[in-house]
Order: structure tokens, then sequence, then C-alpha cells
């Protein structure tokens, strides 16, 4: 029986060791031809839970369910072969309790095979961070503006304006570094709130919409192509595939009236 060579990615460690050293390198992606693409240059893909929004149209991520992370999750690790796998836990699959989190981590990364799940909150969730990591399951944090929590905070508002709160936000980060995560997204703080929280913990900190000097960067795949017509405001648009995607498929459709339809010799060619 023949063994198989065994895929080396990049690992949590790895990405961990990066702090103030390396800028760590992540975008997200859903599916398999996309993440194949962004796995030759990203030090991990996030299967993100902002799919429910760019994929399937949902106002929020609230709606976003397990099984459709896990599916998504499982396409994007059969597409990948280098970058590490963060796989986001949906709303209402953790935060429950740190035991609850863990069977739904567990589930995730069993049936993806992916490397890390991802989870949002600080100080209340550092119970459950510990949990996680002394059961084997890496964390990746998130703080800041948090999605799954946009109901109480009254929508994606930029958080840290008001300097009274910037002891708590940093807090937060503390509290989920000591609590074992390897990494933390930091969204959508003022800068020089972002600035102070890289400082003060000994993990990297990837930012989106936060400040260039975190340790590293994190967009929506489809928002710096071009295929979000109102990306958020910090996003640099890379591409122009929503334009390029439209006259496509006009080019085609106007083929098809005109009875002007290419054979595949001049398609290809």
């Amino acid at each position: 029986m023949s063994a198989q060579k065994p895929i080396r990615r990049i690992t949590v460690p790895q990405i961990a060791a990066k702090k103030g050293k390396e800028p760590v390198v992540s975008l997200t992606s859903y599916h398999a031809h996309t993440a194949a693409i962004v796995d030759k240059y990203a030090d991990f893909i996030l299967v993100g839970d902002s799919l429910g929004m760019v994929m399937h149209g949902m106002e929020s991520t609230v709606g976003v369910p397990l099984d459709l992370m896990i599916m998504h999750g499982k396409a994007v690790v059969r597409g990948t072969e280098r970058a590490l796998i963060v796989v986001d836990m949906p709303f209402g699959s953790y935060e429950e309790s740190p035991s609850v989190a863990f069977r739904t981590a567990a589930k995730i990364m069993k049936e993806t095979q992916c490397g890390a799940v991802k989870l949002e909150g600080g100080q209340r969730m550092a119970e459950t961070i510990r949990f996680l990591t002394d059961r084997g399951i890496p964390v990746m944090a998130h703080i800041g503006l948090t999605p799954q929590s946009t109901h109480v905070m009254g929508g994606f508002k930029t958080q840290g304006r008001d300097e009274s709160t910037w002891d708590a936000h940093i807090a937060d980060a503390v509290a989920v570094s000591d609590a074992g995560a390897f990494a933390v997204v930091v969204e959508g703080v003022v800068e020089e709130l972002a600035n102070k929280i890289t400082e003060a913990i000994a993990i990297p900190t990837i930012g989106i919409g936060a400040s260039a000097q975190c340790d590293g960067q994190i967009l929506v795949l489809e928002d710096m192509l071009g295929l979000n017509p109102k990306p958020p405001k910090f996003v640099k648009v890379y591409g122009d595939l929503g334009d390029r995607i439209e006259n496509a498929v006009k080019a085609y459709a106007e083929d098809v009236k005109d009875r002007s339809f290419p054979t595949k010799d001049q398609v290809y060619n």
C-alpha cells in the first residue's frame, strides 16, 4: 500500500511567530477555485461567515447556519495546499457555554479538516477560548467591530471614536491573548487604538479597517476584486471583476440573440 504524501501547510505556530517580524497576509475565500488562487499568496485563508452576505444575499452574518460554514470550509480545504485554513464559528454555535463551543469547533475541524476556528468576542469569550485551546483546538479571536453583534452595536460602526472606550478594547485583546488565542482580528477600530492593541499583546493582530501597523491584514476577497458595488470605505479595490463579468455576460447574451455564438475553437483561441 502506497503512502500519500502529506500536505505541508502553514501552521498555527508559524502564524503566531510572525508577530512583530513579517506581516501576515490573509484573505477570505468561500469556494475551491478562488481558494486555489489565494493559496499561492496568503498565509491563512478565512472561510468567514461573511459568506452569508457575500454569496447568499443575507443582510447580516447572524443567519448563517453551521452546516453552511462546514460546506464552504470543505470546498476551501479541497482547493488549497499551502495556507492555514481558518473557519468562522457562526452566531449561536458557541456562545452558550465552553462545552457547546467545543462540540461545534470539533465538528468544524473534523468535517472540514481546517487548521483553526475563529470566534468573536473579547473578555466575555476568554474562558471559552481557554477551554478550546486546552483541548487542542487552535482559536483565532475577533474584537472591535464584531459583525455578529451589530444588532447590539446599532450597525457596522467604527469602534474607538470615543477614547474613553479604548481601555475596554485593549482589555479584550489582552484577555483573548492570555486565554491562548494564536492571533486576533481587529476590525473597524480607529488607527491609534489598533496600534495600541498591537503593542499591548504578544500575538499577531490582523487588521481589517484598522491600522496598517497591525501585524497582518485581511479583506473580503469579493470586496477587493470589485465584485461588491458598495465596498466598505476602508477597502482598496484591486480589480474590476464586477464590470468585467457584466461585460462578458452582456457580450454572450448579444451573441446568442444575434445567432453569432462563437465556436469552441474561436472561444479558446
